[in-house]
C-alpha cells in the first residue's frame, strides 16, 4: 500500500507496523469468516468491505471461510446466500474454506491437549458448571472432574466422538485456570456433544468444536496473518492466543486478532437473532424483505452494491461504537442512483388532466432524455395525447402564492411537452375533483426552438398519457422502526418500535417504455424518487419497490 498523503486507519497502521517489523508482504492474508446461520446484514457488509478492501489495497489474498461449527442452526441455504452477497458486493475470495474442513485436525489437536494435561472431560451439567465458574469478582471452583487421569480423558473423549453419550452428558474443557480475571479463561469448553446433521459432514461427527477453539486454529491453518473482528471479541483475544500457543510452530505465520467497533445504523437492527425473529413471527415476508437490513433485502429494495461500498468507506473503521444515522446510507444510495438510474415518467396518485383544445384523436411522440448525468446523452420517445394522468398533489383549485404547480388561471410546463393553463375542474357528488381541464399553447413544445417554447413558467410537472399508461403495483417502503435505536433499551422489546406504516401498496401508472424492464432494473420516477423492479413482477404485472426518495424527509419529521 502506498501511504503517501494517505491517512491510515488504526487497522492499516497495525498492518504497516507489522510490515516494518519484518512480516513479509507476501505473507499477508485476510479472511471474512461468517457463520452460516442466517443471512448477512449491513454490519457484515462493512466487515466484508474492510477485509476484502485490505486485500485489494495490499494485493493480498482473502479467504471466505464459513465457521460452521453449530449444525443445529446452520444450513446450505445460508452458505449459498452468503456467497451470492459477497460476489454481488463486487469481491472475489481466494479460497472458499470451512471450519468443517479442519474437524479432524482440530480433534487431533484436542487429543494432544489432553495428552499434555491441558484439557479434560467434564461430566457436570451446564447449570453446575455455570455456578462453579464464579463471577467477575469471585474466583471459580475447580470441577470435581478436573484431575481425571489423561488415560480416562482420552477414553471418554474418544467415546464422545464415537457417539456413545447423549447430548449434555460430557464436554471437553481446556485446563487453564478457574481464578483468571477474564472469565473466558476459566477452563472454557472446547467440544460439546451434538447429535445433529451437518450440512457438509452429514453425520460423521457427534462432537463439534466451540467457536473459540475452531476460529483461531482455522486462521492458523489457513495462514491468515490478521484476524479482524468486532469489539465483543476483545475479551476472547486472550483465549485466542492461548489456544494458538498450544499448537503454534514458529516457522509459520501466527495470526493476530485485532478488534474494531460495530457501526450501528439508526432505525435498524442488525442482530441475526432478531432478524430471524422478524422472519419467523411474520413481521416481514422473509430474509429478503426490502425493509430488512440484510444485504439480500437491500438488494431487492434497489440499493446498489456501489452505494453500500461507498457507505462503508464513508463511515470507516473506529475503536468505539456509535450510531450512524440511516440518512447517510440514503445519501450514498441517492448519489449512486443519480448517476446510473434512467429518468422515467410515473404517476402514483393520479388525477385525470384533459387538454380541451388538443385534437381529439391526435397522438404524438415527444423526445425525453434518459439521464442527464450520462456522458453521452441518449433519448427515448414518450407518447402524448389529449388525456393525461398527473399527480393529484400537483393541482390545487385554490393555491397560496408559493404553490408553483397547476392551479386555475396559472401556467405550468408539462415535462418534455407543452405549457398548459388550468381552466376548470369536474367534481363528483361529494365535491371531490375527478378531472382537471386545461388548455395548451400549441407553439410551446419543449425543444422546438420557438419563442413560445422559451417562455418561463414557475413550475414543471410530470405526466403519463392515459391511453398509453401501464398500471403497475408500487410498494412504498418506509423505515421498519420508528425509534432511532430500537434495540438500545434492553427493558423494551425491540418489536414495540415496529413502524405500522412501513409498507404501503398502491397502483401507479408508468410510461410504456417500462414494459421491458427486468428484475432489479433501477429508475428515477421523476420528482418522486428511485424505484426498482421487484422479483414478484410478471409479464402481466410489473411490481416496483421504492428504494429511496429524492430528498430526506425523515429529518424534517423527527425534528418536529
Amino acid at each position: 500500500m502506498s501511504t503517501e498523503e494517505k491517512s491510515l486507519n488504526f487497522i492499516e497502521q497495525i498492518i504497516e507496523e507489522d510490515l516494518k517489523n519484518g512480516l513479509s508482504k507476501d505473507k499477508l492474508r485476510f479472511r471474512f469468516p461468517p457463520e452460516p446461520n442466517g443471512y448477512l446484514h449491513l454490519g457484515h457488509a462493512s466487515a466484508i468491505c474492510l477485509n476484502f478492501g485490505l486485500g485489494n489495497d495490499y494485493n493480498a489474498p482473502v479467504n471466505l471461510r464459513f465457521d460452521d461449527t453449530n449444525p443445529s442452526k446452520e444450513e446450505q441455504e445460508y452458505v449459498d446466500a452468503i456467497k451470492k452477497d459477497v460476489e454481488w458486493l463486487g469481491f472475489k475470495w481466494d479460497k472458499e474454506c470451512y471450519a468443517s474442513d479442519y474437524f479432524q485436525q482440530l480433534y487431533d489437536w484436542a487429543v494432544i491437549l489432553i495428552q499434555k494435561g491441558k484439557a479434560y472431560v467434564d461430566s457436570q451439567s451446564s447449570e453446575e458448571m455455570a455456578i462453579q465458574k464464579g463471577t467477575p469478582t469471585q474466583n471459580g471452583i475447580d470441577s470435581p472432574y478436573r484431575n481425571r487421569s489423561i488415560e480416562e480423558n482420552l477414553e471418554l473423549f474418544e467415546r464422545m466422538k464415537n457417539g456413545e453419550f447423549e447430548k449434555g452428558t460430557h464436554v471437553l474443557r481446556a485446563k487453564i485456570s478457574m481464578n483468571a480475571n477474564n472469565m473466558l479463561m476459566r477452563d472454557p469448553i472446547i467440544y460439546r456433544i451434538m447429535h445433529a446433521h451437518h450440512h457438509r459432514t452429514a453425520n460423521d461427527w457427534c462432537i463439534y468444536p466451540m467457536y473459540d477453539w475452531a476460529h483461531g486454529e482455522s486462521d492458523y491453518l489457513e495462514q491468515v496473518s490478521h484476524s479482524f473482528c468486532t469489539l465483543e471479541f476483545l475479551p476472547h483475544r486472550e483465549l485466542y492466543d492461548w489456544f494458538l500457543n498450544q499448537i503454534y510452530d514458529d516457522s509459520k505465520v501466527r495470526p493476530k486478532q485485532r478488534e474494531f467497533a460495530r457501526r450501528n445504523l439508526s432505525h435498524t437492527v442488525v442482530s441475526k437473532r432478531k432478524l430471524l425473529q422478524l422472519v419467523e413471527e411474520k413481521y416481514v415476508t422473509g430474509w429478503d424483505d426490502p425493509r430488512m437490513s440484510t444485504i439480500s433485502g437491500m438488494r431487492r429494495r434497489g440499493i446498489t452494491a456501489t452505494s453500500i461500498r461507498n457507505f462503508a468507506n464513508t463511515i470507516g473503521i473506529a475503536k468505539r461504537e456509535n450510531l450512524i444515522d440511516v440518512s447517510l446510507l440514503d445519501f450514498c444510495i441517492r448519489e449512486d442512483l443519480n448517476k446510473v438510474a434512467p429518468r422515467v415518467m410515473a404517476v402514483l396518485n393520479p388525477i385525470k388532466l384533459v387538454i380541451t383544445n388538443y385534437p381529439e384523436d391526435q397522438e404524438e411522440l415527444l423526445e425525453a432524455e434518459n439521464n442527464p448525468e450520462d456522458e453521452v446523452m441518449t433519448y427515448r420517445q414518450l407518447p402524448f395525447s389529449k388525456e393525461l394522468y398527473i399527480e393529484r398533489e400537483d393541482f390545487q383549485e385554490e393555491a397560496h402564492k408559493k404553490f408553483f404547480r397547476l392551479t386555475l388561471g396559472t401556467e405550468v410546463r408539462l415535462k418534455n411537452a407543452y405549457i398548459i393553463k388550468g381552466e376548470s375542474v369536474i367534481k363528483d357528488s361529494e365535491g371531490n375533483i375527478t378531472e382537471v381541464h386545461c388548455t395548451y399553447d400549441v407553439d410551446s413544445k419543449s425543444g422546438s426552438g420557438s419563442e413560445a417554447s422559451k417562455r418561463k413558467v414557475k413550475g414543471t410537472i410530470h405526466w403519463v398519457s392515459t391511453k398509453h399508461a401501464v398500471a403497475v403495483e408500487v410498494r412504498v417502503y418506509d423505515r421498519l422502526f420508528t425509534h432511532e435505536n430500537p434495540d438500545g433499551n434492553k427493558e423494551v422489546d425491540f418489536k414495540e418500535y415496529i413502524n405500522p406504516n412501513s409498507l404501503e401498496i398502491i397502483t401507479g401508472y408508468v410510461e410504456p417504455s417500462l414494459t421491458t424492464a427486468k428484475e432489479l432494473d433501477h429508475f428515477q420516477f421523476q420528482r418522486l424518487g428511485y424505484f426498482c423492479v421487484d422479483k414478484d413482477s410478471t409479464s402481466e404485472k410489473l411490481v416496483f419497490n421504492k428504494t429511496v426518495g429524492l430528498r430526506d424527509t425523515w429529518s424534517k419529521i423527527e425534528s418536529k
